[in-house]
């Protein structure tokens, strides 16, 4: 019990995650792709139709090299794949897409959900004593 009367309890959501190494590189990975404007820029216009490098690199305004680098990075996060035919290397999303990161980031939000609605129960709960303290000082 807490002072004030007032107990507060947070309903504990249980993930199963799996806490190796690896996930979390992938991970790690996967948000510092997501970092850059221009990366997640690409991811956008990936999303719509596949293109090639020279393509991304005009519609950013950029070298070749520097979409090159870009697209390395979001390939090492498994985000997008390429494919060379001849001299034209055609980019695509990737096969792990976002799943990874969208889950990591939906627990975070039901923890964050559920530690809110704790907070709001012990206002209320606060406003009432209050109120209700102040009614007995009337009397």
């Amino acid at each position: 019990m807490r002072p004030w009367g007032v107990r507060l309890q947070i309903a504990h959501v249980r993930f199963t995650v799996n806490h190796m190494v690896h996930y979390q590189a992938r991970l790690d990975a996967t948000f510092a792709a997501l970092s850059d404007v221009t990366r997640r820029g690409v991811l956008e216009q990936l999303g719509g139709s596949d293109a090639s490098i020279t393509d991304l690199a005009q519609r950013f305004h950029m070298t070749l090299t520097g979409m090159k680098k870009h697209v390395s990075i979001l390939e090492q996060a498994g985000l997008v794949s390429t494919e060379k035919v001849g001299r034209v290397r055609t980019c695509k999303l990737g096969p792990r897409e976002l799943e990874e990161a969208a889950a990591w980031i939906e627990q975070h939000r039901q923890l964050w959900s559920a530690r809110f609605d704790a907070l709001d129960e012990l206002v209320e709960h606060l406003k009432r004593k209050e109120k209700a303290d102040a009614q007995r000082k009337r009397r």
